[in-house]
């Protein structure tokens, strides 16, 4: 587990602009009870969390004219269980941090994993993001 220094930061990215955190399994079955859609970062301290992940959904979200109904998020290493939780919803995909997942009515309509971010600018993410929000958050 990460040391609550280095991680609650990295988690305040993402909070102060909105998103809320999934901290527990139950946390993670009710949100995804939920109609509607969810947007769901799995944090981490990677360098590619912090060079493109989050940078990328945080352009995403601002500038988006179709945003998901929930923004939500859980940082892998640290909500240990909550991101077990929402690996079991993201099946048949292995684990991934960070990674972005997008839910409708609580099924899971589009995932980015890491390899498909590592090397990418967060501009691509960003452009990746809206186009599957002005396809599913209608």
């Amino acid at each position: 587990m990460y040391p609550e220094e280095f991680v609650i930061p990295m988690k305040e990215e993402l909070t102060d602009i909105g998103f809320s955190e999934l901290l527990t399994p139950e946390d993670v079955e009710i949100q995804l009870a939920k109609k509607g859609t969810t947007l769901v970062m799995i944090n981490s301290v990677c360098g590619c969390a912090a060079g493109t992940a989050r940078p990328g959904v945080i352009l995403a979200i601002t500038h988006a004219t179709t945003r998901p109904d929930h923004l939500t998020t859980s940082f892998a290493g640290f909500d240990i269980d909550a991101v077990q939780a929402l690996r079991q919803h993201l099946l048949p995909y292995p684990p991934s941090s960070p990674s972005i997942a997008l839910f409708k009515d609580g099924k899971l309509v589009h995932f980015i994993e890491r390899h498909e971010m590592e090397g990418m600018p967060a501009q691509a993410i960003a452009r990746n993001l809206i186009h599957v929000f002005e396809q599913h958050c209608n």
